[in-house]
């Protein structure tokens, strides 16, 4: 009888993870490479304040160990609700390093959707600013139990009431600066909660893990090619994504972080002269708001400027307008579930000796993975076959990669449903250039059907966002006798700009098919999301209604 000799692989024999050769990944580690390296860098500035890398590892740690002798721990929730400012930069480190996860709170929302934010996401502590005390005074009766309550008694605020224990500096003295934290367990462990906008019904809880925000951390690094030291002002909320992991980025990066209370363009173009500011994020309705910023308000910046945008699909106008008042910007694309930015339109050599608006058209489109992503593709919802790269055939946008979350805190049906056949669907309908480059055409529940032909919405909305009175445009169906659906517009003007509903339905007609021009245009203010979206939902019963 013959014997059969097992072959034993060599390299997986003996090589087994251990202490020495692994090591779970967390950004958590960012912030004290940076203390030991760069212990005099200056990590934040807020107004006049200002503290060093290795200051602000100190005042991590003792809001961690002052959390750890309230009894907080592994899996636990930490609310905040707070505008950009040192505190909530902290919290991003002090609260993961006891193993519990950081619930950054959207402050345009209403007491009803934080009410339900802290109640769902079990908060067992809540730090809060002053300014939003009002909306805290409504929302914590909503709760069945009430958090530890810390307040945050910033002198660049004035107004509102202190509702807590006590303020958050006193909080600080509680705890060690000294204090042994640890990484985590498993990289998986969570470490933020987010929800999402919530545009129709509750909003679901996205958890992120300690891998994925360590490595959309690196990701921004060189998406952005940032240098080391760069300056970044916080135009972004950190209470968005967390801040697309830019918080983690910066410690990695050991750079500097420009606080911001509040988006205002003079504010903005102050802090970048002032601070030499080298990098930036925002949504497109912030660029819009610096590029039709007076002209004397941006004179005296010399330093490049880097800029982020995404948050909505911009239309390639405001990619223009950045590009002409001097500062480079790079689109990048990604959702609540994908910590932020998991596509970027990388730039290729040549397209600077393109026109303008050519270039505008290009760095418009969402693009490729991100670094750190493992997978990006346009795939047709109902086979999940890739749609062939013609510019034309629409399919949706679905993601593979670390930088994913976990899934939806308490409801796995959604989770399950989002995960479908081992992809993460995005729900944006998109084509592929040719090149390999994604571009959006539209949400799936936002395409027009028009006799029988599809509509893409942003389509519509680019053409608008190009005439010079106009500063922000949403196009949605309007049900129609004879054509089923037919594209009503929602204009918003810019100041001092006139427009009429002629003139605009004639200024598409020149630049589009017949069929996708807007039979009906509606003046006014946009109707938003607490994270600045525009609400499409509310815009389609007006539309209905007349």
């Amino acid at each position: 009888m013959e014997t059969v000799v097992k072959h034993i692989d060599p390299y997986n024999f003996g090589l087994d993870k251990n202490g020495a050769n692994y090591v779970p990944l967390s950004p958590l580690s960012f912030i004290e490479r940076a203390a030991l390296v760069y212990p005099d860098h200056i990590a934040v500035i807020h107004g006049e304040w200002q503290i060093s890398w290795k200051e602000c590892y100190n005042r991590c740690r003792r809001l961690a160990s002052a959390l750890r002798k309230r009894g907080i721990g592994v899996g636990d929730t930490v609310a905040l609700m707070a505008p950009n400012v040192p505190a909530m930069y902290e919290a991003h480190f002090a609260v993961p390093m006891i193993g519990a996860v950081l619930n950054t709170l959207n402050t345009r929302l209403d007491a009803e959707a934080i009410g339900f934010m802290l109640q769902h996401g079990e908060a067992k502590v809540l730090i809060t600013d002053r300014e939003y005390s009002a909306i805290m005074e409504r929302a914590l009766p909503m709760l069945e139990e009430r958090p530890l309550v810390i307040d945050i008694d910033d002198p660049e605020y004035q107004g509102g009431t202190l509702l807590g224990e006590k303020d958050y500096e006193a909080f600080l003295l509680e705890g060690d600066a000294n204090f042994e934290w640890s990484l985590p367990e498993d990289e998986w462990d969570a470490i933020a909660l987010n929800y999402t906008s919530g545009t129709t019904g509750n909003p679901k809880g996205v958890v992120y893990h300690h891998r994925g925000a360590y490595l959309n951390a690196v990701s921004n690094i060189l998406s952005m090619g940032m240098p080391h030291h760069s300056v970044y002002l916080w135009t972004l909320p950190m209470f968005h994504c967390n801040g697309w992991c830019y918080p983690w980025t910066m410690a990695a990066n050991a750079g500097t972080n420009v606080c911001l209370r509040r988006v205002d363009a003079k504010a903005i173009f102050d802090a970048i002269k002032t601070h030499r500011v080298t990098h930036f994020c925002a949504a497109p309705i912030v660029h819009s708001m610096l590029i039709n910023a007076p002209e004397e308000m941006r004179a005296g910046i010399e330093q490049r400027v880097s800029g982020c945008i995404a948050g909505a699909a911009p239309p390639a106008s405001v990619i223009e307008g950045m590009e002409r008042i001097g500062f480079d910007i790079t689109h990048v694309y990604g959702l609540t579930e994908t910590y932020g930015p998991a596509a970027v339109c990388a730039k290729q050599e040549g397209w600077d000796k393109l026109p303008l608006e050519q270039r505008a058209e290009l760095n418009g489109r969402q693009g490729v993975r991100a670094p750190m992503q493992e997978c990006m593709t346009v795939l047709d919802p109902a086979t999940l076959q890739p749609v062939p790269w013609d510019g034309q055939t629409m399919g949706e946008i679905m993601f593979r990669g670390n930088p994913i979350m976990k899934g939806y805190v308490k409801n796995p049906n959604e989770t399950e449903k989002e995960f479908a056949g081992g992809w993460f669907h995005s729900g944006d309908l998109a084509v592929v250039d040719s090149d390999g480059y994604v571009k959006i055409k539209d949400r799936s529940k936002d395409v027009i059907i028009s006799g029988g032909e599809n509509i893409s919405s942003l389509e519509v909305e680019d053409v608008l966002y190009r005439h010079a009175a106009v500063i922000g445009a949403a196009v949605v169906a309007r049900p129609d006798e004879k054509w089923g659906e037919v594209a009503c517009a929602f204009v918003e003007l810019k100041e001092g700009g006139q427009a009429t509903e002629l003139e605009l339905i004639e200024f598409c007609r020149e630049r589009m098919a017949r069929f996708k021009v807007p039979k009906t245009v509606v003046f006014g203010p946009l109707v938003r999301t607490g994270s600045g979206k525009i609400q499409k939902f509310v815009l389609r019963e007006r539309a209905k209604a007349l």
